[in-house]
């Protein structure tokens, strides 16, 4: 049996185990292409989790798996971030209520969470971290048929793990081809082994990494907007973990909180409350809702004092250090939008284009759910459109579905281009249902073609890739290699028309969006080259001022 201490330091361990490890999870990445690695995302996930823990003491196994899941799930970045979240968020549905664990119950736990999983991806892919959760959940359950004891049946899940990694290459030829096994599978697979060598009773894994506190961090306030006096002094957020034993419907809180505050809001599903209030008296308001059960987080703010010292937040986490952080916002607006993206040229089109919050993050950097969920609550509409605008990005937007305290929908637009036709099919009198429906329409019509460069050598689907080597992209997709810009961005162009033809789709309208460190001048050079192949195209250069792409072609 272990106990909730034992788990606890097991998380941190294979936190921090992980970071250790992240490079080189990512270099099994097959895709040349510089993005937001498997590695560092996995890596990121799980420290969101090691660092709540790491304030805990004294609990049970339910408890640390609920609390590390719940920071998992608001921490998850990119899709192998995500899917590690729901394995642990199922996890710890498998461990509720649960003083201590011992191997069955610990096999039977990663079996909800692998079904968790599975059910959350929409085409689950064999040879991935899917695969490998699920044969080591089969063996575990296997090998708690023969001892219940947690040792051996953890050991047996690794060894499951560590055998049904060898065997991705096997299921996914585009593995086999590059002679690598699944980056997501070996992620979990050093988890579970450093958990494993604390459940044996070894050493904790050396914590290295230096503490450090972000400027958003610091400079957040929930008084950022108010710019009248302030009726209620103190902004009151918490998160209660339900007892189980407790049958009061979380409305009756609704109705306590609103009689001694006001801009309530009480978000609460099966396993957690989540509430928000102005009140002059937060004691009362905490006080009201330890009786659902346990806090996991609680923020007490003085609006007031931060009102005052508005200016000296601004000049600490000014424009100059790049930070935005969102505050909250009631939901008064019939509707509102949130995009990702990188650059700022991107980011203020997409403000123009109606959107009340723009998350930076892209291709090299994935956002958080945490992050998303933030964005969607600062903007003030009952309902939110999300724009990923990265495939990578979707899954991890979809999670903060469930945790907003408004209507929310995320569109599938995979690329920036996408977004922006998505946003511009937005109709103010149509029904959501026919908005959705439009803005797609309007996404999947565009054609999207990127210029980056080769992250790394590679052989990738036959094709001797070399670092630093010019990349061209229909969407995801590798079309060619180059050594000279401007003829991979006519090179390109000719294949996306080529592509439209086929569809039967005309080509009438090309945005050539062109990133950092492309000059003006260079990028006006490049759409005259088009202008003079393909004199029928209406181009349009536009400074979207973007990581790591050369140039976004949007096609329509």
């Amino acid at each position: 049996m272990i106990q909730g201490n034992v788990l606890r330091d097991a998380l941190i361990s294979a936190s921090r185990k992980l970071m250790t490890e992240k490079q080189a999870v990512d270099a099994l990445n097959i895709f040349p292409v510089p993005d937001g690695d498997t590695g560092t995302n996995m890596s990121m996930t799980l420290s969101a989790a090691a660092r709540v823990l790491e304030k805990s003491k004294n609990q049970t196994v339910s408890e640390v798996a609920e609390q590390a899941a719940s920071a998992m799930l608001r921490g998850a970045r990119g899709n192998s971030g995500v899917i590690l979240s729901l394995l642990f968020r199922g996890f710890s549905k498998g461990l509720r209520g649960k003083k201590q664990c011992n191997g069955a119950e610990a096999a039977a736990a990663l079996t909800l969470g692998v079904e968790a999983a599975y059910k959350a991806v929409m085409k689950p892919t064999e040879g991935t971290i899917l695969t490998v959760s699920r044969e080591a959940a089969e063996a575990g359950r296997a090998k708690a048929e023969e001892t219940q004891e947690i040792l051996p049946v953890w050991q047996a899940m690794c060894l499951a793990a560590e055998e049904s990694l060898e065997r991705t290459p096997d299921l996914l030829p585009v593995l086999k081809k590059t002679g690598v096994v699944d980056a997501g599978g070996k992620g979990l697979c050093i988890i579970l082994r450093a958990m494993e060598n604390v459940f044996a009773g070894g050493e904790m894994e050396a914590d290295t990494q230096p503490r450090t506190e972000t400027a958003a961090a610091v400079g957040a306030s929930a008084a950022g907007t108010f710019e009248t006096d302030i009726r209620f002094t103190y902004c009151t957020e918490f998160i209660v973990g339900r007892d189980k034993n407790c049958t009061a419907d979380p409305l009756r809180l609704r109705a306590y909180l609103e009689s001694i505050g006001d801009c309530v809001v009480v978000v609460d599903d099966e396993e957690i409350i989540k509430v928000h209030v102005h009140t002059n008296d937060p004691g009362k308001a905490l006080s009201k809702a330890i009786e659902y059960g346990q806090f996991e987080t609680v923020k007490v703010e003085n609006m007031r004092i931060q009102h005052q010292n508005a200016g000296w937040v601004d000049q600490a986490i000014g424009p100059e250090s790049g930070a935005q952080v969102p505050q909250y916002t009631a939901p008064e607006e019939p509707y509102g939008f949130v995009a990702v993206a990188a650059g700022e040229g991107l980011q203020a089109l997409f403000g123009e284009l109606g959107c009340g919050q723009v998350v930076s993050g892209g291709q090299t950097m994935n956002p958080s759910t945490d992050d998303i969920l933030r964005a969607v609550e600062a903007v003030p509409a009952k309902v939110v459109y999300v724009l990923p605008n990265n495939k990578n990005i979707i899954l991890a937007a979809e999670q903060a579905i469930p945790l907003a305290d408004r209507e929310v929908h995320v569109l599938q637009t995979c690329t920036v281009p996408q977004g922006v036709a998505a946003l511009l099919a937005f109709d103010p009198d149509a029904q959501v249902e026919e908005n959705l429906t439009a803005m797609m329409q309007a996404a999947e019509n565009v054609s999207t073609g990127s210029l980056t460069f080769a992250a790394r050598d590679s052989d990738f689907e036959g094709r001797s890739i070399k670092e630093g080597q010019l990349l061209a992209l229909a969407g995801s997709k590798l079309l060619f290699t180059d050594e000279e810009m401007t003829h991979a961005c006519i090179k390109l162009v000719r294949e996306l028309i080529s592509a439209r033809r086929r569809a039967g789709r005309t080509s009438g309208v090309m945005t050539l969006i062109y990133g950092n460190g492309v000059s003006r001048e260079e990028a006006e050079a490049v759409g005259e080259a088009v202008r003079a192949k393909y004199g029928d195209l209406d181009v349009t250069v536009v400074d979207g001022g973007q990581p790591v792409y050369y140039y976004f072609i949007s096609l329509e």
